[in-house]
């Protein structure tokens, strides 16, 4: 895709008698846009699953708010036939705070891609995770930068050559879901974009929790960084490499389920069950519901080759949300001093005469 591409905003999706009381499709949120991502790109099946939730939601259109900043990613304003804002780079958080709290009845989406929101916006993905607004945040995690053609990212593996690193870069990568964990997000979840059946599950639970809701999408990049998920996207391999987080079940993987995930001495280990069957006891059980995200944290540092990659939901509490706590303050005040007059503010307290 090219980073000088002209592009246009779609109409904006005006409200209707009959928009709002029919059922809508995967089609109704398709926009007349040209999708320009390359060919095989993992965002082509991420949008098509968003628009197919979307559409599931039984919400209109005009009640749908779409914000991004910069990256292959952030195209995605233009092909949701919602309301839309392609911001600037890392601060979709920062502006889709702002339009939640003008209109908190607006189901508000934040798209961004590993680069965006992991480098100049962590700052402004870390604060609206912990203020619970009622966000649903998208990132899309390729460990690349892909617009700008192929730099190392945040995400990227430890000694990873790229266009910027040619000797391998010597950074840590930042763990997105830690990340998000870190931040007390109180709903955070790892999907991956070969999964559409994984991925439309998890995103209409973000969908329908009410707060901060973060999704890592575990994303191809097929120009810049060809195969970096494969063992996880590989279906043929999925049952050893992934381990599906399910709330009050064990977690196990593995063909029927042979191999389960215990902790001793404080970290993890993996428990054949097959040859130790008495072990089954030992397995941890996933609580979403947790109040400490210690766990969550723990399942999110799995990775291959020694552990399989977790996907599901991590941690999905209920805390009262930003806006809920920033209404009730303006009608406390309301209640309190009556409604505001601006003229009478300008006017009041102590004030001079320059002559």
């Amino acid at each position: 895709m090219s980073a000088n591409a002209a592009v246009s905003l779609p109409e904006s999706p005006a409200p209707s008698a009959a928009d709002c009381l029919r059922q809508l499709t995967r089609k109704d949120f398709q926009t007349d846009q040209e999708v320009r991502w390359c060919p095989g790109c993992g965002d082509y099946a991420i949008l098509a699953q968003v628009q197919k939730v979307l559409a599931g939601l039984g919400r209109p259109r005009h009640q749908f708010v779409f914000v991004s900043g910069i990256g292959c990613s952030s195209r995605f304003p233009y092909y949701v036939n919602t309301y839309g804002f392609h911001g600037i780079h890392g601060r979709a958080p920062a502006i889709a705070t702002g339009v939640k709290c003008a209109n908190p009845e607006l189901s508000v989406w934040v798209v961004t891609g590993d680069g965006d929101g992991l480098s100049i916006g962590t700052n402004h993905l870390i604060h609206a995770l912990r203020r619970n607004v009622d966000l649903k945040i998208l990132l899309f995690n390729n460990r690349i930068y892909g617009l700008t053609k192929g730099q190392y990212s945040p995400t990227s593996e430890f000694g990873k050559r790229t266009k910027s690193s040619p000797l391998g870069t010597i950074e840590q990568p930042i763990n997105p879901v830690q990340t998000a964990l870190a931040a007390q997000a109180t709903f955070v979840a790892r999907t991956i974009y070969a999964d559409p059946g994984h991925l439309a599950q998890t995103l209409e639970a973000a969908a329908r929790h009410r707060g901060a809701a973060f999704i890592e999408i575990l994303q191809n990049c097929r120009i810049f960084n060809e195969g970096a998920f494969d063992p996880v996207a590989d279906r043929a391999r999925a049952e050893e490499s992934r381990i599906l987080l399910r709330d009050g079940q064990p977690l196990r993987f593995g063909k029927g389920g042979r191999f389960g995930l215990a902790i001793r001495d404080m970290e993890p280990v993996v428990v054949d069950l097959e040859a130790e069957p008495h072990r089954a006891a030992e397995l941890i059980v996933h609580n979403v519901r947790s109040t400490s995200p210690a766990l969550a944290a723990l399942l999110a540092e799995l990775e291959p080759p020694h552990f399989p990659t977790a996907l599901g939901v991590f941690r999905q509490v209920e805390r009262p949300t930003y806006e809920e706590l920033l209404m009730r303050q303006i009608r406390d005040a309301v209640a309190k001093r009556g409604h505001p007059d601006l003229q009478a503010l300008l006017q009041s307290g102590t004030t001079w005469v320059v002559e």
